[in-house]
């Protein structure tokens, strides 16, 4: 980096420059360590392959099947290609703002406040609907099991559950992930073994292929990217682990391996796991709309292995995914607390438990907003789809810019990781965003204006838009 004045860097709102191989702390921003140190590297990792879930395509396999003619592992492949860009920026970032406000800490330091905030609330968007979006795609499917007990009473349960797992302490959160992610480890295993010896054995008619990654008289490119709203709901959670930065025992360096690994991680799993239960479709590009396409997962794996395996990845297979709900909520606290914190929200929810060493107040906002969400569209899911989608990419765009503006006025010379790396990632991300649905659309922008009005109430009470830490 160029040499700069110290008192430069201050009045931009950047950290005074660090010595050689020395993260920065918290200190330098102006705050202090509240939050526990507890996380370790694979906490981390264990956090984020939690958050994605390794049998996140289930629930969309179908809709995905007929967007892409058959070709859903291409599709995914299409999705981790575009959202390695995003985790590369993320990665950039964390590493100069080892922060819990994640992208809205970026934004906020690298464009300024204002810029800082719709980055925030945008992306808060898509972390309060994350986890209402698991509780009602879980509801829905024990629901179907368990048809006596209404879809609203399975939200409410497993809301409190994770919330009461949550206010536990972030070492009780990181144990039930752990714990639930190997649970969704034996399914998936129980599933690929499974299915490796029907595809042995030619059930309805499998062998090996490569059609669903490749068939010629399709339009691959068109296709793959026409899916790729899809897919990169499936991929969403990465970035939460960012929101952990202030928890973690190795800082910033630990943060963005673990941002790496649980995408990469992640996308074989998907590729994995759709090119095996593509295999047992492969006469057709499209399934009949309704019941054939929402559970063509589900019939694939009754095809497989009988009731005993659709029943394991139906039911266990949905309460195993509830773990991703528990550590969407757990982000959620922390944006929540590192926008308070800057007198973004109202500094109340900033407050930290004295013996548990969480966001307390964040947390119950959290889950109270969770529960209006979940009773509301429970029947929405379609919408509430759409809806997080369009959170994540207006975040992740902004985060993009940051990267961009930030690193050319620290004048690095690193141009491919600082300058081509962000543009490309900008470039898939504002081609999804411009293809999501139009309701998605409109009601993000509606979100946008509430935040404004947000915005202007708390400039209207004096509050200050400055960052703490600088000039």
């Amino acid at each position: 980096m160029k040499n700069v004045p110290v008192g430069a860097l201050q009045r931009r709102g950047q950290p005074p420059p660090e010595p050689a191989g020395k993260a920065p702390g918290l200190e330098q921003f102006g705050y202090k360590q509240e939050l526990r140190r507890a996380l370790s590297l694979s906490d981390l990792l264990i956090y984020g392959l939690s958050i994605i879930g390794p049998f996140s395509p289930v629930s969309v396999f179908g809709i995905v099947f007929n967007m892409s003619h058959g070709m859903v592992p291409l599709v995914y492949l299409f999705g981790l290609l575009a959202m390695i860009f995003t985790a590369l920026s993320y990665m950039a970032m964390a590493r100069v703002f080892p922060l819990a406000g994640s992208v809205y800490a970026y934004a906020a330091r690298a464009l300024g406040p204002t810029v800082g905030f719709f980055a925030g609330w945008a992306i808060l968007l898509d972390y309060l609907l994350l986890p209402t979006l698991t509780y009602v795609a879980c509801s829905i499917a024990l629901h179907s099991v368990l048809p006596g007990v209404p879809n609203v009473v399975w939200v409410i349960g497993l809301l409190a559950l994770s919330t009461a797992v949550n206010f536990a302490g972030i070492e009780a959160t990181a144990r039930v992930n752990l714990i639930m992610l190997g649970l969704q480890i034996l399914l998936l295993l129980a599933f690929l073994a499974t299915g490796a010896v029907a595809l042995a054995h030619h059930v309805d008619g499998a062998h090996l292929s490569f059609a669903p990654f490749y068939r010629r008289s399709e339009p691959i490119v068109r296709l793959g990217f026409g899916a790729l709203s899809l897919a990169a709901l499936s991929f969403l959670g990465f970035d939460a682990i960012s929101t952990l930065s202030e928890e973690s025992r190795d800082g910033a360096r630990a943060v963005s391996r673990a941002t790496m690994w649980s995408l990469c991680l992640c996308a074989a799993c998907f590729v994995a796991e759709t090119w095996l239960a593509s295999l047992f479709v492969l006469g057709r590009t499209s399934l009949p709309p309704g019941d054939s396409t929402n559970a063509a997962f589900y019939d694939i794996a009754g095809a497989i292995g009988g009731g005993w395996l659709k029943f394991l990845v139906t039911v266990p297979g949905s309460v195993c995914a509830w773990v991703g709900s528990l550590a969407a909520q757990a982000a959620t606290m922390r944006l929540i607390f590192g926008m308070a914190r800057d007198g973004k929200l109202p500094r109340a929810l900033a407050h930290v438990h004295p013996t548990r060493d969480i966001p307390d107040r964040a947390l119950l906002v959290t889950a109270a907003i969770a529960l209006v969400l979940g009773v509301w569209m429970v029947s929405r899911f379609e919408l509430l789809t759409s809806l997080v989608n369009f959170g994540a990419l207006l975040g992740f765009l902004l985060l993009h810019v940051s990267v961009i503006v930030h690193f050319r006025r620290e004048r690095s010379r690193n141009w491919l990781r600082h300058l081509v790396a962000p543009a490309i990632g900008f470039g898939f991300i504002g081609y999804v965003l411009w293809n999501a649905e139009t309701d998605a659309k409109t009601a993000g922008l509606c979100w946008l204006a509430v935040g404004a009005v947000v915005l202007s109430a708390l400039r209207l009470r004096s509050r200050s838009t400055a960052l703490p830490g600088a000039r």
